[in-house]
């Protein structure tokens, strides 16, 4: 939904704005099989006893060159709400830039999930979630394809191919996959290019999916046009989750509360958005240090107003720390790079489940983030340029 003030973005008419994302919405039958990009990208996933975990998703156009204009923005939005809500995955903010787009994403225990699917009714409330993406003549063909198979005795095939539908479910590579190939067939098929639109696999940073780390990351994703120059506040800037709460969407509400820590209602409360905003707003203010000429460690820098980057490198001069209001108007490598961010107790708790992916010289896990006054942890440390 649109936000109830005048962005800086304007978007074209509202039925000139449908007519250009005919296709978007249509209903498919299943893709063909699923082509896998690795890339070589090292992905950390979560594998433990929680009951969800948190993703900062990245993904970037070939080169970076490709960039989408309003419709193309609205339109990778659309599919993205959708994907998530078919694939069971919960937005807690996101933000769609010019050529790349940034997804804070909670990805549930797929087995309690699943359980919806189960009892007597479990293959019919399996064919309602179906409809979400599926047209009603296809769920037809697939409901008598089944039944077919039970009639002649193969029931087990029957359930294989139920099995082999829930399996895209509570699936991160799987969800971002499908997102970037809906969206590529219609982008293609708008401009009459052809040939690949996104460059190597998605980029991700596991997420501590509670407290600071959680609410900082958020804000650091709909900070994004802000950092970029595109407004001053983020409010300003339609596609981000942000913006999109301020327009009254109850499900951009409740991935932010989600953040925040709050009840999913919780944005009716006037203190919830407010403690957002000043989160926000805070950041944009800068740290309060005054300007210094002197020199700080290689790579620090912002594409933020100069007082705020000044007053930046300031601090870290003079070894002080920045606060997470602070560290928001930076671009911070360990927010993308970093593999798994949070407390030292959560990066170290990962490591060891997943102790088999790193060198077995390697002893300890967690890395504090140097810059950080919060005692902010990663899984790698980044020895050059951890602040942009």
């Amino acid at each position: 939904m649109r936000p109830t003030h005048t962005p800086e973005h304007q978007s074209p008419a509202p039925r000139a704005l449908e007519d250009q994302l005919v296709g978007v919405n249509a209903k498919t039958g299943l893709y063909p099989g699923a082509r896998s990009w690795s890339g070589g990208r090292l992905r950390v996933l979560g594998r433990g006893p929680l009951e969800s975990y948190c993703y900062h998703v990245m993904s970037r156009t070939c080169g970076g060159e490709v960039f989408f204009d309003d419709v193309e923005k609205e339109a990778l939005r659309r599919i993205i709400w959708r994907m998530a809500e078919f694939s069971g995955i919960k937005l807690v903010t996101y933000c769609l830039m010019g050529n790349h787009f940034h997804l804070l994403a909670e990805v549930p225990h797929r087995q309690t999930w699943l359980q919806r699917f189960t009892g007597p009714r479990g293959e019919d409330k399996l064919f309602d979630h179906l409809s979400i993406l599926y047209s009603r003549t296809y769920l037809g063909l697939l409901r008598d394809e089944l039944a077919d198979l039970r009639a002649r005795g193969l029931s087990s095939l029957a359930d294989q191919r139920g099995e082999a539908l829930k399996r895209r479910f509570c699936d991160l590579s799987l969800f971002v996959k499908e997102i970037k190939e809906r969206f590529s067939r219609w982008f293609n098929k708008r401009r009459g290019r052809r040939g690949t639109l996104w460059m190597d696999r998605f980029k991700s940073v596991l997420v501590e999916g509670k407290g600071e780390p959680l609410r900082t990351m958020a804000a650091y994703i709909d900070l994004n046009p802000v950092r970029a120059g595109l407004v001053k506040n983020a409010q300003d800037y339609r596609w981000c989750g942000y913006a999109e709460a301020l327009g009254g969407s109850r499900r951009a509400q409740r991935g932010l509360c989600r953040a925040l820590g709050k009840p999913v209602d919780g944005w009716r409360t006037a203190a919830v958005a407010e403690a957002y905003r000043d989160l926000l707003e805070d950041s944009g203010r800068g740290p309060s240090v005054p300007q210094t000429e002197q020199t700080v460690q290689s790579g620090v820098t912002s594409s933020s107003s100069p007082p705020t980057t000044e007053s930046a490198r300031a601090t870290l001069a003079a070894h002080g720390k920045l606060t997470p209001a602070e560290l928001v108007r930076l671009r911070v490598r360990y927010f993308s790079d970093g593999l798994v961010l949070g407390s030292k107790a959560f990066v170290e708790g990962i490591f060891t489940a997943q102790r088999d992916q790193f060198s077995p010289k390697r002893k300890q896990g967690a890395r504090r983030i140097p810059e950080s006054a919060e005692p902010f942890y990663a899984l790698r440390r980044l020895r050059l340029r951890s602040l942009q």
